[in-house]
């Protein structure tokens, strides 16, 4: 078998292994040990003067480091034969792909709502990075379908996108790049400096892949409500890629998403995006996982058919 044959055989294989298995608490994950490491790079760089450029140092070296860490696995993976190559790409498209935990996680939002709000707020408290313990159902139901839509951009097709580009010592350094985000990429007292070159790398590394979702969600489910949001609504989002695949699903799902919430007991305003503030329901949330893994599938079969086709 070619490379090719080798990666898109690999690629299906992950992606079948997420949408079986998730993210299993049993099975350890690299996404833990770059956490470990994040965490000992600010304890070493984030200290006295000259933050903006420790933190750019510091995720120049972490990311640069576990790109070529790959590669360098990646080149010793060429010599052992198909089968094992096709099961070592397949494990880390697996641990590269963040779609069926989400997922679980969004439906569990909904369950544990219909117990009682403070149920939701815990549930919902799991997946998102804003205040919980203030927010009503309706809030509740809101925040879980937004990271859901803001997911299938950066724990789906990003990671795909730079897999199909880079191989797998590209998914592994997205992973790195987003987690580095996810740690660093706050506008608080901690971060706003030593974080800045973080978030910034973010920004730009899910530029292209933001846009790339958003339109394959409104053709995936054929929405002319979807395209016309994506283009009044994409850019108006105080991120500079969240926008687009949230308007993507509000124009499916016809409401609105956005507005104002609390981050660090401090009020952040969001510009809403949509124009019917409609009462979302467990139907909704149904569609909007439908929606996920239809984007997801073909984005795999998408890959798959370019590989194909540059043989």
């Amino acid at each position: 078998m070619d490379n090719y044959q080798i990666a898109a055989a690999g690629l299906i294989a992950g992606y079948l292994l997420d949408l079986a298995l998730g993210d299993p608490m049993w099975l350890p994950h690299p996404i833990v040990y770059y956490g470990k490491l994040i965490s000992y790079f600010e304890k070493t760089f984030r200290k006295g003067k000259y933050l903006i450029a420790k933190g750019a140092l510091a995720v120049a070296i972490l990311v640069g480091g576990i790109f070529l860490l790959f590669r360098s696995i990646m080149e010793v993976v060429d010599h052992i034969p198909d089968t094992l190559q096709i099961a070592t790409v397949a494990l880390f498209v697996f641990f590269g792909l963040a779609n069926k935990t989400l997922i679980t996680e969004v439906r569990n939002v909904f369950t544990e709502l219909d117990k009682g709000v403070e149920q939701g707020r815990k549930a919902v408290g799991r997946i998102v990075g804003r205040d919980t313990s203030n927010l009503d159902p309706e809030q509740i139901r809101r925040a879980a379908l937004e990271t859901l839509s803001e997911n299938l951009s950066d724990g789906v097709v990003a990671p795909l996108f730079y897999f199909a580009v880079l191989g797998i010592p590209g998914i592994m350094t997205y992973k790195m790049v987003n987690t580095l985000d996810s740690m660093w990429g706050y506008k608080n007292e901690r971060f706003l400096l030593f974080g800045r070159a973080a978030a910034r790398l973010d920004d730009i590394a899910n530029f292209i892949p933001a846009r790339i979702t958003a339109l394959l969600m409104a053709t995936v489910w054929w929405s002319q409500r979807s395209f016309k949001f994506i283009v009044k609504y994409g850019s108006k989002h105080t991120s500079p890629n969240s926008g687009y695949p949230e308007a993507a699903l509000a124009g499916i799902l016809n409401c609105q998403f956005g507005g104002g919430s609390f981050y660090g007991g401090v009020f952040h305003h969001k510009p809403t995006i949509g124009d019917i503030p409609k009462e979302l329901t467990t139907q909704d949330m149904r569609q909007a996982v439908a929606v996920n893994h239809r984007v997801t599938l073909a984005v795999v079969l998408l890959i798959c058919l370019i590989y194909i086709t540059i043989r």
